[in-house]
């Protein structure tokens, strides 16, 4: 993170904020790794809160260059025209992903707004706000994939899926996640775009030891997987994520779909395709959804990857 690199971050956050977006987006995608000396930071605006966020420790003199840049972009007419109120930096490589305030109003949470639709996000008591951004086409097309479907969404996280799903009509989504406290979250999701909750099932289980749950409310029209790459003692994708798509056939309905998600920039599509095809051979592979373009990467396979199947 040079003076040159510096640079580049200032002249692309005033443009990303000249004007600033009307929803949620990523501004600045330095893990696509096609910014020399930037790899290891990310900036989102979150409707007047602007996350910072390294992954990798700095050196001294480049934190400090960076939080001078930071300063003074909160200082400019760009900031205030752009509706500024809050300036975040997430130091994600530290244990507890401590969250500074650089500059504005010191925020815990905030709603945002995605699509039209609403959801809750952290600021400061989690690693991740509620919300992957990168995963903006993937709800679009549950969206609009959804309408009269009965809906599974595993690994569900704050149901940001679920709420796509009943926006484009779902007749019913189960979302099934182990941490609880995430599922509360995508309870709040729903009610603030007045969904009807009885149209939402929420599991709080280890997916491994509750087949019989979610099978009971199948079969399921659509299935929705995105897993963690790893979860301690719950799930670790590469060893995992077969047994998962083993169990697809008893799951869906004669002629349901599946979208996929793998999110490990060493794991290429075929991971899903190949893994498919293997466990469940009735399924056949019919697109990969385009992610966002400001989560261009270098490599094409190395960002996220959500396939959809169908049978």
């Amino acid at each position: 993170m040079n003076p040159d690199a510096l640079a580049t971050l200032e002249h692309h956050l005033t443009a990303a904020l000249s004007p600033a977006p009307a929803e949620t987006r990523r501004l600045f995608h330095g893990r696509g790794r096609r910014w020399p000396g930037l790899e290891q930071v990310t900036v989102d605006w979150m409707q007047g809160v602007l996350l910072v966020s390294l992954f990798k420790e700095p050196q001294t003199e480049h934190l400090a260059g960076l939080k001078t840049l930071l300063l003074n972009l909160a200082e400019s007419a760009t900031w205030h025209t752009a509706g500024g109120q809050s300036l975040l930096l997430q130091h994600r490589y530290l244990l507890e992903s401590t969250t500074e305030l650089i500059a504005g109003v010191a925020v815990e949470d905030r709603e945002i707004v995605e699509g039209g639709l609403r959801y809750l996000v952290d600021f400061g008591r989690k690693q991740n706000t509620g919300l992957f951004l990168d995963m903006r086409y993937g709800r679009d097309w549950v969206r609009d994939n959804a309408a009269g479907k009965r809906v599974l969404n595993l690994f569900s996280y704050t149901c940001g899926f679920s709420v796509a799903a009943i926006a484009g009509g779902a007749e019913h989504v189960v979302n099934l996640d182990m941490a609880r406290a995430a599922l509360s979250r995508g309870r709040d999701n729903h009610r603030l775009n007045h969904h009807e909750l009885d149209r939402v099932t929420f599991l709080g289980h280890e997916l491994f030891k509750s087949w019989g749950k979610v099978k009971k409310t199948g079969p399921y029209d659509l299935v929705i997987i995105d897993p963690p790459s790893f979860q301690k003692g719950s799930f670790v994708l590469t060893k995992d994520y077969q047994r998962v798509l083993s169990r697809l056939p008893e799951l869906l309905t004669e002629h349901g779909t599946v979208l996929a998600c793998v999110n490990d920039p060493a794991i290429g599509p075929h991971f899903l395709i190949e893994g498919v095809a293997a466990a469940a051979p009735e399924l056949t592979f019919k697109e990969r959804l385009a992610n966002p373009p400001e989560f261009a990467d270098i490599d094409p396979e190395g960002g996220l990857k959500a396939l959809v199947f169908t049978r």
